[in-house]
């Protein structure tokens, strides 16, 4: 009889990382719409020494034209329209020994805007944006978005450790537009 206890533990826990490991990398996305609670995402603001037309060219390249390698690992284009793309982002986690992959509706507003919006992931929703205005010496990115989870606190408590990840890869994202973009404009 110990042993049916002691096998009865060993596949509690094994379901129970297993669903860990599900939620972090996107593949098991948990959307029950019950005690939904939403948190602001940035404000990081990014100035940017290029034509705001660059830099959105930039910020597009990956989903509306020819992607570079490094890209490729990065961001892969599941479908394509006109001005909106469903892609597939894949974000080391853990240390780099998981991927979370995250798909996402991604729609173009030329030259101001970009907006993102979560459709699996992590976490239920997230919408977000990357705003482009001309500013004193070039243009100003401004990120903004909103994370969403459900189950009350512990949804609450799964954002706390979704969302500083999610903002260091964007602010990491920015910073890589932002060298691109003016070493694009040094170019013209």
């Amino acid at each position: 009889m110990v042993w049916i206890g002691a096998l009865a533990t060993a596949a509690a826990g094994a379901g129970a990382a297993a669903g860990y490991l599900g939620l972090v990398t996107g593949a098991l996305p948990l959307d029950v719409g019950v005690g939904r609670r939403t948190r602001p995402l940035g404000p990081q603001t990014v100035d940017v020494a290029a034509p705001r037309e660059v830099v959105f060219d930039v910020v597009a390249q990956p989903y509306l034209g020819r992607a570079t390698r490094a890209m490729r690992e990065k961001v892969q284009v599941l479908e394509r329209g006109a001005d909106m793309v469903l892609a597939a982002h894949r974000t080391p986690v853990a240390g780099g020994r998981l991927t979370a992959t995250t798909v996402e509706t991604v729609r173009f507003t030329r030259p101001e805007r970009v907006d993102f919006r979560l459709v699996r992931g992590p976490v239920p929703a997230v919408t977000e944006s990357f705003t482009l205005t001309e500013h004193e010496s070039g243009t100003r990115l401004v990120y903004e978005g909103e994370l969403a989870t459900d189950l009350w606190r512990a949804g609450q408590w799964w954002g706390g450790l979704v969302a500083p990840r999610w903002e260091a890869t964007v602010a990491a994202s920015l910073t890589a537009v932002r060298q691109e973009a003016e070493r694009r404009s040094g170019l013209r």
